[in-house]
């Protein structure tokens, strides 16, 4: 699952964003050399893609993109699902654009927290406002250009946008399907 998507789910607590910002770098025992509550957020970060890895509907969307992009097609269904389908203006998710400085503040409040690679990348992600620009197209285009750069496979993501405009439909679908139930997972 996307950034934008994790920190929607848990935006109600500024340490559960801290733990998701961090969690796909956070390897073994590492976990234990932050406080309890950004551990949790960790934990959290590793149930919701755990949960949405293993889901039939999501799995469906990445067969579908898999012959075009390979290996890859997991994280363009991951970057398209919420954010394409938002940037189209297909799914009104209440609250987004109030979210994000809430998001940033979070972030920012516990800077001392994040190895300096971190830290880095969050003055990049705010100054060029990395979350709100997956919400069209143009900032998509942005998004998988970036990913492409650390692509061992870089081609595989030629035309990705492509890829979105041509199942939106059933990517939409999916998503209004899975997404409810994702919710449902971290709220219990």
């Amino acid at each position: 699952m996307n950034f934008l998507a994790h920190f929607l789910l848990v935006q109600h607590n500024e340490s559960w964003i801290v733990g998701n910002y961090i969690a796909d770098f956070i390897k073994g025992n590492a976990i234990h050399a932050y406080p309890a509550d950004v551990q949790e957020g960790i934990r959290v970060h590793r149930a919701i893609d755990t949960f949405t890895d293993q889901h039939p509907v999501v799995l469906q969307g990445v067969r579908r993109l898999h012959e075009r992009h390979s290996k890859y097609a997991p994280v363009l269904v991951d970057v398209l699902r919420l954010c394409a389908i938002v940037a189209l203006g297909k799914v009104y998710l209440p609250g987004i654009a109030g979210f994000y400085p809430q998001y940033v503040c979070g972030i920012e409040s516990h800077a001392a927290l994040l190895p300096e690679l971190f830290q880095r990348r969050l003055e990049l992600m705010i100054a060029d406002d990395w979350l709100m620009r997956y919400t069209n197209l143009e900032g998509l285009e942005e998004a998988f250009h970036r990913i492409k750069r650390r692509a061992s496979k870089p081609e595989l993501f030629d035309r990705a946008v492509d890829s979105l405009l041509a199942h939106l439909p059933a990517l939409e679908e999916e998503f209004q399907l899975f997404f409810p139930e994702l919710i449902g997972e971290v709220t219990r």
